[in-house]
């Protein structure tokens, strides 16, 4: 089922089903209000170059999920929220986000939203804490990796995995057999045109969506962020490769029987 918020514009869809396993992509959404679109600088492209497509779409591994459908330059619900909402370039890796000064109280309604989800979200969450059960939260995202431009180079793969798993904002040690199954499973996982790159914590350490449930739930939330190399699309096109995109899926479907059995042990 889809659960609304309280404001005047829903910015995530919540799918809720049975079980410990959370897929959630806040990223994944294009979507702006009117009022917001007016005010950008930033045409459709070089907005949807800094957002995650596709991890909407790998969600559907798991019973629950958490989609983003409002842009990251509307509120970016991976951030602090001081930092929810881009106000000037160095808050968006250089990019001129606004044609003009927006009125405070747009960024103020987009805030309004960005409350709501985490509401929501503490809600939502609480449900599996009360009960004494553990869950495990995949937190989906993407990243450029051909930032000199479409015909520049690549970044260089030793500091730039196909697949980074961002573990810094949670218990190494308590939740280390959970952590080590994934990458053991994406890493032997028969992906076209060979292995999986998978590393922990080389490009990205996790943001504050999982340090947020860490926080609050520290006894029974394992949030982990997976971060996908755009190796499976043109990052300035947006034009994907479908066979890679269907393949990262099935590799994170792959994951969920040898994870969720970790997961009833601990528990």
């Amino acid at each position: 089922m889809d659960e609304r918020t309280s404001t005047d514009e829903v910015i995530w869809r919540l799918i809720k089903g049975d079980g410990p396993l959370v897929a959630t992509a806040v990223h994944d959404g294009h979507d702006s209000r009117e009022e917001v679109i007016r005010h950008y600088a930033l045409d459709d492209l070089a907005r949807l170059r800094e957002e995650d497509p596709f991890t909407g779409e790998w969600t559907q591994i798991a019973p629950t999920r958490i989609i983003g459908t409002h842009s990251r330059f509307e509120v970016d619900l991976n951030r602090p929220r001081d930092k929810a909402v881009y106000r000037v370039p160095a808050d968006a890796w250089g990019l001129q986000v606004w044609q003009d000064d927006p009125p405070e109280e747009i960024f103020a309604r987009s805030l309004a939203t960005y409350d709501s989800f985490y509401a929501t979200m503490h809600k939502l969450f609480s449900e599996y804490s009360e009960s004494g059960g553990k869950f495990v939260v995949y937190d989906l995202h993407t990243y450029n990796h051909r930032r000199a431009g479409p015909d520049g180079p690549e970044a260089d793969a030793a500091h730039n995995p196909q697949v980074n798993i961002g573990t810094g904002t949670l218990d190494r040690t308590r939740w280390a057999p959970i952590i080590d199954t994934l990458i053991e499973e994406l890493h032997k996982y028969d992906f076209p045109g060979g292995r999986l790159d998978v590393r922990e914590n080389v490009k990205f350490r996790g943001g504050n969506w999982p340090r947020w449930i860490h926080e609050q739930f520290p006894e029974s939330g394992c949030a982990i962020a997976i971060e996908f190399k755009k190796f499976f699309m043109d990052e300035w096109s947006g034009e994907p490769n479908r066979q890679l995109v269907n393949a990262i899926g099935d590799a994170l479907r792959s994951t969920t029987p040898a994870v969720l059995a970790v997961l009833r042990e601990l528990h």
